[in-house]
């Protein structure tokens, strides 16, 4: 049995697409994903800075999407591994608590003692990481998986997964979760 750490922001809740939408809403311009490559996070719209914006509002935390599959195979990890769902939310103070209800409503199975809250993701020791940033990737010790995002595109120095079925064929789950 290995013990995984996750991440939540653009591996199991799609923030792109929440920025993208909530932006959409406020400027009536459609972003597309694309464009937004090679940007850093939360960069490439129009209007620069204004998705930092969003971060800070109340309730954007609790409205992210689930990434497509994560459920179903993050339930299916947990049958074989040790799991811990790891976010650097104290980054965001308004996130602590909207995490965890998002949590709870998405991934239910998912107990308190396996959610891990912090800062730094430097103390974090597991077998596996699965992030989208190369600033959480480095210095882990263990098999590093970076999570394709927009702003990671173009880093190469890590296995890269492009999104949950992927991450279900690197573990070799069962057949049934890879489409």
């Amino acid at each position: 049995m290995a013990r995984i750490a996750i991440d939540m922001d653009n591996v199991m809740a799609d923030l792109t697409a929440h920025m993208i939408h909530l932006y959409e809403q406020k400027h009536g311009i459609r972003v597309t994903r694309e464009s937004l490559n090679g940007h850093p996070d939360g960069g490439g719209f129009p209007i620069e800075g204004e998705t930092l914006k969003f971060i800070h509002e109340e309730g954007f935390f609790r409205g992210l999407p689930v990434m497509p599959d994560s459920q179903e195979v993050i339930q299916s990890l947990m049958d074989k591994h040790e799991v811990f769902i790891v976010s650097a939310a104290t980054e965001f103070p308004l996130s602590l608590k909207e995490k965890i209800d998002w949590l709870g409503e998405h991934f239910p199975y998912i107990s308190w003692r396996n959610v891990v809250l912090c800062g730094s993701k430097t103390i974090v020791e597991a077998d596996y990481m699965i992030d989208d940033h190369d600033k959480n990737l480095r210095y882990f010790k263990g098999e590093r998986l970076l999570f394709t995002a927009p702003h990671n595109i173009y880093i190469n120095d890590y296995k890269r997964v492009n999104n949950w079925q992927e991450v279900a064929a690197y573990f070799q789950l069962t057949p049934a979760l890879v489409k």
